[in-house]
């Protein structure tokens, strides 16, 4: 019975490899980008993560996501704004050791900017005039096609993160519910060119999107969802933030702490859609290290200057930098 869960699964008409024959190709993929590094970063955009902390729950994290990946389902990251989605996805990416696109959501977004489209038109003219008295012409439209990212992706079994997923409108996405589904890619070619691509048995790509209460986000097709397997992320437990602060700050680690501590009781205080991320403790840590030896007031005006553009418009900001102040009092007296 073990052995006949393990054996190709196929999902719709798409084949799947199995966890076991993905640790293996991976491996392989690996020493192929370090034996050619050069070409694998002229060529395509690789993931790079400065200052990348794994502690036991980003640990935990990856490999959650990875045994979905290995089980063919891609991952949809969703999470607040600044909890790590983007930096945990560029991770995984890596650890898939294939080259990686990259494409952001928005919502003029189309489905030309995932697959492809003409980029130009050529017209050649040709004009005859060896014949007295006759004047033969011709026109002839020349279209070139280029490759956006999925399609790339699709074609060359390369990893593509999706990030901010949900800011695209619907509509942009529906292509992506063949590929997923029968791992077939239908392009929007004219003039009998190749129309459908078979989506490489190496293909991989991971979502990341805001949690649906932020503004600019749209709901994806339920299609689409049913397709994916969505890991809720929040902010990272207070272990994992302070050493992310001391990696990008260089701080003693008494500030990191602080700055740590009083980031997260403000996150108690202020609305959902307010929360400062992980993101602004770096700002913050970043913003006291331009001063020698920073007095009270100081102190109090980074944060404010940071954590002001994260709570919102002006009256919110100003409504909330009492609460601010009298958390910072507390810490910093």
């Amino acid at each position: 019975m073990y052995e006949a869960a393990h054996k190709r699964k196929i999902i719709g008409t798409r084949i799947h490899k199995t966890m076991k024959e993905r640790s293996e190709e991976r491996k392989r993929n690996m020493n192929e980008s370090l034996l050619y590094p050069d070409k694998t970063n002229s060529e395509f955009l690789l993931p790079s993560i400065d200052n990348f902390v794994e502690t036991e729950q980003v640990k935990k994290l990856m490999n959650r996501i990875m045994r979905w990946i290995d089980t063919g389902y891609p991952p949809h990251l969703v999470g607040p704004t600044g909890c790590g989605k983007t930096t945990l996805a560029l991770a995984v990416a890596m650890r898939l050791g294939l080259p990686t696109l990259w494409l952001n959501g928005d919502d003029q977004m189309t489905t030309v900017d995932l697959v492809g489209g003409y980029s130009e038109v050529e017209t050649l003219s040709v004009r005859d005039r060896y014949i007295h008295n006759v004047l033969v012409a011709k026109d002839r439209s020349k279209y070139t096609w280029v490759d956006n990212p999925l399609t790339i992706a699709c074609k060359h079994g390369y990893t593509l993160i999706y990030n901010e997923f949900s800011r695209a409108k619907p509509i942009a996405n529906n292509v992506l519910l063949s590929v997923l589904e029968e791992g077939i890619l239908e392009l929007p070619i004219m003039f009998g060119m190749e129309r459908y691509v078979k989506v490489h048995p190496d293909f991989n790509v991971i979502f990341t999107s805001n949690s649906i209460e932020y503004a600019g986000v749209y709901t994806p097709q339920d299609a689409l969802l049913d397709r994916m397997v969505h890991i809720y992320m929040d902010y990272y437990d207070i272990e994992t933030e302070v050493g992310i602060v001391l990696r990008h700050t260089g701080l003693p680690d008494s500030k990191a702490k602080e700055i740590v501590r009083a980031v997260r009781e403000i996150r108690e205080r202020v609305p959902p859609e307010s929360k400062p991320g992980t993101r602004a403790m770096i700002m913050i840590g970043q913003g006291l290290r331009a001063f020698t030896n920073p007095g009270p007031e100081d102190i109090k005006q980074v944060y404010l200057d940071v954590l002001s553009s994260k709570i919102g418009e002006h009256d919110s900001a100003s409504k909330y930098a009492s609460v601010i102040e009298e958390i910072l009092n507390e810490a910093y007296g």
